[in-house]
This record gives C-alpha cells, sequence and structure tokens, in this order.
C-alpha cells in the first residue's frame, strides 16, 4: 500500500464491533466540538488567542468544523444504510464513502489538535500551559480516531458516476474556487508562522477529507466536464486575489514570485512531465530571460543601448532561451537517463559562471559580472507605468499587484500553450517517449527531433517568465540562479504532479509560499522541506494531483483500486442481505 496507515484491525472484528465504533467516534467529535467553547491555553501569546470560555477563536472554530465534518460523515454513513435498507440503492448518498472520510477526518482532526497544543505548550514553555478545554478536544479527537477505526473502508466512493447535474457542478466549482481564495488570503495575513502551520494542517485535513469521500474525485470530473468555466472561474479568483491584501506591498511581492515560479514550473512540465526528460538546470533559462530584459531595459547599468518595446523584449528573451535549449540540447540529447541529469546540471553551472565571468575582465562586458545589472527600471507599457501606485474600487494597488496582473497574462499564455501541445500529435508523441523510447522510435516517432523541441520550447516559456521577473526583482545576478532554484522548480512539477497544470501549479504554490511563511524557523525550513518530499514519494509517488496514467502506474498493486468495484455496500445492509 502506497500509503502511510496506522496497524491494521481485522475485518471480523470490524464487522462485530462497527455499532460500538461509531458511537464511539460520534462522541469523540461531539465532545470535540463542544470543547472549542472551552480555554486551550492559559495565555493569550500563542496563535490567535484560545483563553476565553464561551468565545472560540477563529482557529478553535476552524477545528470545531472539522470535528463536526467527522460526525456529519458518521451521521451520513447511518442515514445511507437505512435509505439503502428501505428504497434500494440510493444513487447519491450512497456512492460517498462515508466511513472512509470519517476515519480521514478524525486523523486530522487529532493532527490539528496536536499541534495547537504543541504550539502552546513552546510558546509558553511547557504543557502545564495548556488549559483543560485543550485536554478536552485531545481526549474527544483521540476517541473519534479509535471509534473509526472499528468501521470498515473496503467502500470505494463512486461519486464521479453520479447523476450529472450541471447547475450543482457549476456552482460547487466556483464555491470552491471561491473558499480557497478567502482561505489564501487569510493565511497571508497571518503574521504567525505558527498560525500558518496549523492552518495548513486544517487543509490538508479537508483535502484528505475531500479525497477520501470521493469529492475529490466528483470535482474532478465535473472540472472537466466545465473547464472553461473552471479556466475562467480561476482566473477570475486569482483577479481579485489583490483586492483582498488592503494594498500589502508585502504579500502582492510573495503573490507575485510565486507566479513567476508557478510559470516556469510548468515550462519544466513539458520538459520532465510530458517527454520524460530529467533537466537539473533548467534554472538557466529563466535566466536568460532575465538577462536579456536586463541588458536591453533602461538601467543606467545596461551594456546594451537598445530599448526596444516590452513585447518584443518579451519574445527575444523566450527567443534567447529556446536558442540555448537548441544549443545544450542537439549534443546533448543523445544521451538520456542520469548521464542526461549529469549533462544539464553542469549546463546550469556552466550558465551561471558565464555570467559572473562576462564582466569586461574574463570576457566581453555584458552582466556586469558578479554584481550582475541593478537598477532595472519599472516596465512603461501602452502609457501604463507599473512602478505607480493605482487606486481601483477605493483599494491601492502598488507595483507587486501591477506585475501581478501581467503575470497573469503571461501565465495564461504558457498554460494554452502547454494545453495545446499536451493534447496534440506533438503531446502524444512525447508521452510515447517518455513510457518507452525504444517502442516510440519503432513506431516511426522522431524521437530526437522531439526531444529537442521540448527542450526548446520548454526553454522559450522560461524565458517569458524570466523577462517580467528581471523588473520586479529590478536586478539580475548570477546568484539568483543557482542549481537549488533548479531543484526546487523539480520538486514542483514532481510534488505536484507530472503532466498536469494544475498539480503543477499547486506544488509551485506550496514550494515558494511556505517556505516564506516560515522564515521563523530559519533553517529548520529545509528539514521540512526534505522531510515532505520523502514522505511525498514514499506514500504519493505519482504527486498531489497526478495524471490519471501515472496514477494507475505507481498503483497497478493498490488494493483500493483492486476493490474498486467489490462490496461496496455497508456492514448493516451485508448483514441484512445475508
Amino acid at each position: 500500500m502506497n500509503r502511510l496507515t496506522l496497524p491494521r484491525i481485522p475485518e471480523t472484528i470490524k464487522a462485530k464491533h462497527y455499532r460500538t465504533g461509531r458511537l464511539v467516534a460520534l462522541v469523540g467529535a461531539l465532545i470535540a466540538v463542544a470543547s472549542i467553547y472551552l480555554p486551550w491555553s492559559y495565555g493569550s501569546e500563542p496563535l490567535d488567542n484560545m483563553t476565553y470560555l464561551g468565545g472560540p477563536s477563529p482557529l478553535q472554530f476552524a477545528g470545531g468544523a472539522l470535528a463536526l465534518i467527522v460526525a456529519l460523515m458518521l451521521v451520513g454513513a447511518v442515514v445511507s444504510s437505512r435509505l439503502t435498507r428501505v428504497k434500494g440503492r440510493t444513487k447519491l448518498l450512497h456512492r460517498v464513502a462515508w466511513n472512509r472520510a470519517a476515519r480521514a477526518g478524525a486523523l486530522g482532526l487529532l493532527a490539528f489538535v496536536v499541534v495547537v497544543l504543541a504550539s502552546i505548550a513552546l510558546t509558553l514553555g511547557g504543557l502545564v500551559n495548556v488549559e483543560y478545554g485543550g485536554w478536552v478536544a485531545l481526549a474527544g479527537s483521540a476517541l473519534a480516531v479509535l471509534g473509526t477505526r472499528l468501521l470498515s473502508s473496503r467502500q470505494s466512493p463512486s461519486l464521479e458516476r453520479a447523476p450529472h447535474v450541471p447547475v450543482l457542478e457549476i456552482v460547487t466549482i466556483a464555491v470552491v474556487l471561491l473558499g480557497g481564495l478567502m482561505l489564501v488570503s487569510y493565511a497571508l495575513n497571518q503574521r504567525d508562522g505558527d498560525t500558518f502551520i496549523v492552518l495548513l494542517v486544517h487543509l490538508a485535513a479537508m483535502i484528505v477529507i475531500a479525497a477520501r469521500s470521493g469529492l475529490g474525485t466528483w470535482l474532478a470530473v465535473a472540472g472537466q466536464r466545465h473547464r472553461k468555466v473552471l479556466v475562467f472561474s480561476a482566473f477570475a479568483v486569482a483577479f481579485l486575489f489583490p483586492f483582498t491584501q488592503n494594498g500589502s506591498d508585502e504579500n502582492m511581492s510573495i503573490a507575485t514570485q510565486v507566479l513567476i515560479f508557478a510559470a516556469t514550473a510548468v515550462g519544466l512540465n513539458i520538459v520532465v512531465g510530458l517527454a520524460g526528460l530529467l533537466d537539473l538546470g533548467y534554472i538557466a533559462f529563466l535566466g536568460a530571460g532575465a538577462y536579456v530584459a536586463a541588458v536591453l531595459s533602461r538601467s543606467a547599468y545596461a551594456t546594451f543601448d537598445i530599448h526596444p518595446p516590452f513585447i518584443v523584449v518579451v519574445l527575444v528573451s523566450g527567443l534567447v532561451a529556446a536558442t540555448l535549449g537548441l544549443i545544450i540540447g542537439s549534443p546533448t540529447l543523445r544521451v538520456s537517463g542520469d548521464y542526461l541529469a549529469i549533462v544539464t546540471l553542469a549546463f546550469g553551472e556552466i550558465f551561471r559562471i558565464t555570467m559572473s565571468n562576462l564582466d569586461g575582465t574574463d570576457g566581453p562586458n555584458i552582466t556586469r559580472g558578479a554584481s550582475g545589472i541593478p537598477g532595472i527600471p519599472n516596465l512603461k507599457v501602452f502609457g501604463f507605468d507599473f512602478g505607480a501606485e493605482h487606486v481601483v474600487a477605493g483599494i491601492t494597488l502598488g507595483r507587486f499587484a501591477n506585475y501581478f496582473f501581467l503575470m497573469l497574462i503571461v501565465m495564461a499564455l504558457i498554460i494554452w500553450v502547454f494545453t495545446r501541445l499536451n493534447y496534440s500529435r506533438i503531446g502524444r508523441g512525447w508521452v510515447a517517449i517518455r513510457e518507452d523510447e525504444k517502442a516510440a522510435e519503432a513506431m516511426g516517432v522522431n524521437v530526437f527531433g522531439l526531444k529537442l523541441l521540448a527542450f526548446a520550447g520548454g526553454a522559450f516559456l522560461a524565458g517569458l517568465a524570466g523577462s517580467v521577473k528581471a523588473h520586479v526583482d529590478t536586478q539580475a545576478t548570477p546568484e539568483q540562479y543557482v542549481f537549488l532554484e533548479s531543484a526546487f522548480l523539480l520538486a514542483a512539477v514532481v510534488l505536484g504532479g507530472m503532466g498536469t497544470v494544475l498539480g503543477v501549479i499547486v506544488g509551485a504554490v506550496l514550494l515558494k509560499l511556505v517556505p516564506e511563511k516560515l522564515r521563523f524557523l530559519s533553517e529548520f525550513r529545509m528539514l521540512g522541506f526534505g522531510l515532505l518530499m520523502v514522505l511525498m514519494m514514499r506514500f504519493r509517488p505519482e504527486g498531489m494531483i497526478p495524471n490519471s496514467r501515472r496514477q494507475l502506474e505507481f498503483h497497478t498493486d493498490d488494493q483500493d483500486l483492486a476493490d474498486e468495484f467489490d462490496d461496496d455496500l455497508p456492514y448493516e445492509f451485508v448483514e441484512e442481505r445475508a
């Protein structure tokens, strides 16, 4: 099983004690709900002040909502069973894996409470500072976990085969995206790192509940049916995001860098996710685009006295990066696997060292060496000054908000190119090469040509993002484009899900946003990042939002997939039917 699980309880014991388990779990969940009205902390410093009796804080409300969801899942299992007995197979209720969702929710609730209590203890100097309400919440969540362990988990969700209701699907997509916008806005506005960690745990628990119940699959199917609605809603929500930050330059700076990182990762997804070529020097193409924009800018330190319009600069940046992709790809794409990884790693280092040497001493003065090109001015496109503040609907939008909107346009272009290539004959050729290069060549696929096109195409998209990055950072230096950045880009692709757009974007957002909000952990941030990658590669190697083909590749022996259509009725109905 490619999943972290507790020790298994035999199915015979579960069948005998499932009623007791459900009652214990329900009582535990209700106790956890009631505990939010009790004080959890002796002092007000930890998190968001959990000291009040009868006055829950926002984080306590979040924990109570998690406990309430567990209780609703347990009740839903009973209602589904009763309706099945009376009216036969229920079309909708019986398609939800209630027990699985309740078990995942109970574990998530326990993790949430443990992290909250640990934060209180660490901030105030010991567990003695945890008030009785926190211990009540811990006892309730532990009871919920114990009770759900006695419930069957063999029922497989089948919500993807539920009746097609277009209005419900569209409304759900809109609500989920709006909820995501509110959650991200709230999380970014938190100054306390502990609060941000607790919110991450809560979000992870909600995602796992949705996945285990089958709601996640249903949303994925609904998104495929209404792809245009999903894309339009996603960009509408992203467009509204700056208006939720009250003119905060700090948050918008993080959001803009996240978009640049995500756009670059989508370009890398062509090389790694579709064509299956391991590129460890991809950051060099982003740097190439940034340096082209820097030397063609109106900076006082620019080495070229040529200042074309920004649209021309963007295209030139992409073409220069693509040319570098062709130059490095032509002699090296004859090799593959580990050898290709070593060559691309060397190319990334060669690029950084070359940029350091083009200083007028060791080479021509193009990049001003290790000091780079600072003082890159803000863009002015069609009279619009990206460095000036603009007031829209009473909200002040600063320079980072302006660049955020520009990156949305660049991101839309990159996603459009990626999806068009993915579903084209070229994309099918890349997938064939990734699956089996020899078989693809035997079937007449131009392996070398498509590999070269993947390198050049991915590099072109990275160059586009780099041209904007230079103006956002107001400088271009060699130390911005080190190997670690390439490693993070590759990790975003693998963590999110190779071959998918949404997965890579989610992976990029997590890997760029979370370290920024956890700076208070100093060097321990990298320890957490390493542990996350180890756990993901062990228990979900296909990524958070995987491509269906890759998911099947990694789970060919998974009993959950083998049992998808087997015995999805609850124990009550099985016993009565027998």
